[in-house]
């Protein structure tokens, strides 16, 4: 990392980071055609004796569980708190922002582990007995990403003859 004053290696502040987020991207190996497949997911967090699992979800079949099955090593990245700042004497920009990536490699949950899975990634977004449709249970595999390495990064100090715009939540004009 270039910038080591920006760097967060403090593990509850990465955990922090985390759970500030509501995406996490991951990037698999496609040998297929050469490029990283990326997707984005909703996720959840557990630390377990100090080991820290990040756990998705997705349907039972899939080119995302193809390449799992193919090769389970994966890169993470999750991201919040964007803030546009702009420097009025310099004309310049540059955006605020937290971060979180690192690597792991991935395992499909057994079958009687889905359910505990699931609660963990339900956590991350509502309290802990969330209802949901056990129905849907059997049409779901959970996997879970056990973090072999991980690092943060911010961007927020304060600097002279800078403000800070919040960002459009309609995105760019050319998207309307």
């Amino acid at each position: 990392m270039i910038r080591k004053d920006r760097e967060i290696t403090d593990r509850n502040e990465q955990l922090a980071i985390l759970a500030d987020c509501d995406a996490c991207r991951i990037a698999l190996n496609d040998p297929e055609s050469g490029f990283p497949y990326v997707v984005p997911l909703n996720f959840g967090v557990d630390v377990e004796d100090g080991q820290v699992y990040l756990y998705f979800h997705s349907a039972r079949r899939g080119r995302k569980l193809e390449l799992i099955a193919a090769d389970a090593r994966a890169t993470f990245e999750a991201d919040c708190d964007h803030r546009f700042i702009f420097y009025d004497e310099r004309m310049s920009c540059t955006m605020g922002y937290r971060s979180v990536i690192g690597h792991g490699v991935i395992e499909i949950l057994p079958d009687d582990e889905r359910d505990r899975g699931l609660k963990i990634l339900m956590r991350h977004y509502h309290e802990d007995d969330f209802p949901y449709n056990p129905k849907t249970v059997p049409a779901t595999t959970v996997y879970r990403l056990k973090v072999l390495d991980m690092t943060g990064k911010f961007r927020d100090n304060e600097h002279p003859g800078e403000h800070r715009l919040p960002l459009p939540k309609t995105g760019p004009a050319s998207a309307r």
